[in-house]
């Protein structure tokens, strides 16, 4: 493996507008970057047999976690000519409406950004041991599954 150091992608709750407005703003500068692509998850307020989703409350591997998103980011950056790539998932209670997920790749042209963001998303969903319970406005609650 890399002697890049991991990083981590975990933030406390929501992942906030403002947050997300910095993100952006601060490649404002970097003149070299053409393309960027931005993935948002939201929490959806579902119906599920007649009740609501009113927030999922996610949990994490966070050791494993963070090793495999190491691996992840390092061979999308060996395949995609990146400039930057920021990767942040929510842990704790997310309500639904609120942000979970913010995956931001930047490159000199748009489709490197668009193919390498698709890539992470789909690779977090179905590789990293992160999981989320869906919290129903009734306070029940059940394991959900990453479709």
């Amino acid at each position: 493996m890399s002697e890049k150091k991991i990083k981590n992608i975990f933030v406390d709750g929501a992942i906030t507008p403002d947050f997300i407005a910095r993100s952006i703003s601060n490649h404002s500068s970097k003149t070299d970057i053409g393309g960027h692509s931005i993935f948002m998850g939201q929490v959806r307020k579902d119906e599920i047999d007649g009740k609501l989703v009113a927030a999922i409350e996610y949990t994490a591997f966070e050791e494993l976690a963070l090793t495999k998103m190491h691996e992840i980011r390092e061979a999308v950056f060996s395949k995609y000519p990146l400039s930057c790539m920021h990767v942040h998932h929510s842990l704790g209670t997310i309500k639904a409406g609120e942000i979970c997920l913010f995956v931001f790749t930047s490159s000199k042209h748009r489709k490197p950004a668009i193919e390498a963001c698709n890539e992470l998303v789909e690779k977090i969903k179905s590789e990293l041991p992160i999981w989320g319970k869906e919290i129903f406005a009734d306070a029940s609650h059940q394991w959900k599954e990453n479709s």
